[in-house]
C-alpha cells in the first residue's frame, strides 16, 4: 500500500491480550505482525511511537509461572523479567525489518513533573529524527501504578491505555491506536448480546457513551473499555484522533492511518 496521505506521527498502543494467548504463551505470531506492520507503516513516511504492555504477561511465562504473582514485590521482580524479554523479542523483530528500537520506561512521576516531562518530549523528538521506534512502557519494577490498579487504586498512569494517551500529547501525535481484543466499542456488551452494533465514530465522551464502558479486561491484562474512554477523552483533549482496533487484523493499521472507517474512532474538534 502507498503513502497516498500526509505523513503522520502515531502511537500505537499494544495489550497483554495481543502479546499472549489465552493459554498464557506467547503470541509471537501476532507480535511479529504487529512489526512487521509498524516497520511497513514507518516505511510509508509515517513516525511510530509503540506502548507496549505486557512485562508481567510475559515475565510470567518466561519463568514458566501457571498464573500472575499476587505480591507485589513478586510482580516487580517478574516485570523486570519480562520486560527484559519483551524488548529482546522487539529488537529482533523489528531488526528483522531493518528497523531501530528504543526503550522508554516511565512512572508518574516522570509526566507529572514539568521539568521531566520537557526532557521526555525531547528524548521523543530525538529518537524520532534519528529515525528510531520509541517503544515505552511503565517501570513496573519501580512503580506500582499499573499493578495497583488491579486492586482498585487509583494512580497517575495506572494503565498503559491512560499512558499511551500522555505519551501521544507529550510526542504531540496525530494519532492515538489502542489495539485490543476487541473490534471497538458497541452499544451493549458483543459477548452477552447477540445483535451488539459496533460504533464506528464519538464525536464526545458524555455520560451515555461512560455507560457503555463494561468492567476490566482479559485475565492476563488490567484494563477495560473504561480506561480506553478515559485515553480517548485525554487525547480529545490534545486534538489527538484514537482509535479502539482489534489485534487479530494488524492489517487494518494501514486503513486506520488513512482514515477509513475501522474500529471505533474518537474524533477531536478540530
Amino acid at each position: 500500500m502507498d503513502a497516498q496521505h500526509s505523513p503522520l506521527r502515531v502511537v500505537v498502543k499494544v495489550g497483554t491480550s495481543t502479546l499472549t494467548r489465552s493459554t498464557g504463551g506467547l503470541n509471537l505470531y501476532s507480535m511479529e505482525h504487529l512489526c512487521r506492520t509498524l516497520s511497513d507503516l514507518k516505511g510509508m513516511g509515517h513516525e511510530v511511537i509503540l506502548v507496549s504492555s505486557g512485562a508481567i504477561g510475559i515475565g510470567t511465562v518466561k519463568l514458566g509461572l501457571k498464573e500472575r504473582p499476587s505480591e507485589l514485590r513478586m510482580k516487580q521482580a517478574v516485570a523486570a523479567i519480562g520486560q527484559c524479554e519483551m524488548m529482546h523479542l522487539y529488537d529482533k523483530f523489528f531488526g528483522e525489518y531493518g528497523q531501530n528500537v528504543a526503550q522508554i520506561l516511565l512512572t508518574g512521576d516522570d509526566v507529572e513533573d514539568e521539568h521531566r516531562a520537557a526532557h521526555l518530549s525531547n528524548t521523543f523528538s530525538a529518537l524520532l529524527e534519528l529515525g528510531c521506534i520509541p517503544i515505552v512502557n511503565e517501570n513496573d519494577s519501580v512503580s506500582s501504578a499499573e499493578i495497583e490498579t488491579e486492586t482498585g487504586h487509583a494512580k497517575v498512569l495506572g494503565d498503559n491505555d491512560t499512558l499511551s494517551a500522555i505519551v501521544a500529547g507529550l510526542c504531540q501525535a496525530d494519532l492515538l491506536v489502542l489495539i485490543s481484543d476487541i473490534d471497538g466499542l458497541y452499544d451493549s456488551d458483543p459477548r452477552k448480546h447477540a445483535d451488539a452494533r459496533l460504533i464506528h465514530r464519538v464525536d464526545a465522551i458524555t455520560p451515555e457513551i461512560l455507560a457503555l464502558a463494561g468492567g476490566t479486561g482479559s485475565k492476563w491484562g488490567t484494563g477495560g473499555m473504561f480506561t480506553k474512554l478515559t485515553a480517548a477523552r485525554r487525547a480529545m483533549a490534545h486534538g489527538i484522533d484514537m482509535v479502539i482496533t482489534n489485534g487479530a487484523r494488524m492489517e487494518d493499521l494501514y486503513g486506520i492511518v488513512a482514515g477509513e472507517d475501522i474500529g471505533t474512532r474518537f474524533c477531536a474538534a478540530r
